[in-house]
């Protein structure tokens, strides 16, 4: 890893302001910025882009942020400033798209089934009080779905570390918990299958927006392997 990138850094610098200034002001953006259910009324359709710059604990913006630095700032340096602006607004706003989608068809899913046992649309949006708990499965899921907000820079961030696996495959990478140096051509894929196999089961690693990660991932991966392929630059 080289010296961090301007771009990198004046992003790493916008995150951590938005995480450090509303606590000082003991000010909560959560309903105007984070990434909220459609249906709810307070999303925004602003908060596609706003939500990827809001972190919930000291903990997730360390993670994203060096994440950021270290896998960001080499692609900067083969990119540039506006191709790395493109590709990071565009995992970013891609990965709370996907996100939403999956979101919106377990929703409609556990809805419908509520409708086919006897509960009206009118009744069903009147269990959707965030201050409700259910432990009915079905009532648990649409209720959670509905009122629970997303936030995090992580959709980009794996946008990026998969472009960064693109571009430097036999780069060793390794995490905390599993600190065995492997190469990012295999390293990675088993973190998004991961992702994949958490997002799909009961069995999620505390409040992760699994298919925020698989959804940045996924359109990291287009657009880096396109521009890989062809070489695209921006004039």
């Amino acid at each position: 890893m080289g010296n961090i990138t301007e771009t990198v850094k004046h992003l790493i610098i916008l995150n951590v302001i938005l995480f450090v200034v509303p606590q000082f002001l003991n000010l909560d953006l959560t309903n105007i910025l984070a990434l909220h259910f459609p249906q709810n009324e307070h999303f925004g359709f602003w908060q596609y882009l706003t939500s990827t710059f809001m972190h919930g604990s000291f903990g997730h913006i360390l993670f994203n942020m060096y994440g950021l630095y270290a896998f960001g700032t080499p692609l900067e340096q083969i990119w540039g400033k506006k191709k790395f602006l493109f590709f990071y607004f565009s995992t970013g706003i891609g990965a709370s798209i996907i996100y939403t989608l999956v979101n919106y068809y377990q929703f409609n899913d556990a809805f419908e089934k509520l409708i086919e046992l006897g509960a009206t649309k009118m009744e069903i949006m009147k269990l959707m009080d965030p201050t409700l708990i259910y432990n009915d499965e079905i009532l648990q899921t649409v209720n959670s779905l509905y009122n629970t907000s997303a936030l995090g820079a992580s959709g980009a961030v794996y946008g990026v570390l998969v472009a960064f696996g693109l571009y430097f495959k036999e780069a060793k990478l390794a995490m905390i918990f599993f600190p065995i140096p492997i190469a990012a051509k295999y390293f990675i894929p088993i973190l998004l299958l991961g992702d994949l196999f958490f997002g799909m089961t009961r069995y999620s690693l505390g409040n992760i927006a699994h298919f925020a990660h698989v959804g940045g991932a996924l359109v990291g991966f287009i657009i880096a392997w396109y521009w890989k392929k062809n070489q695209f630059k921006f004039s």
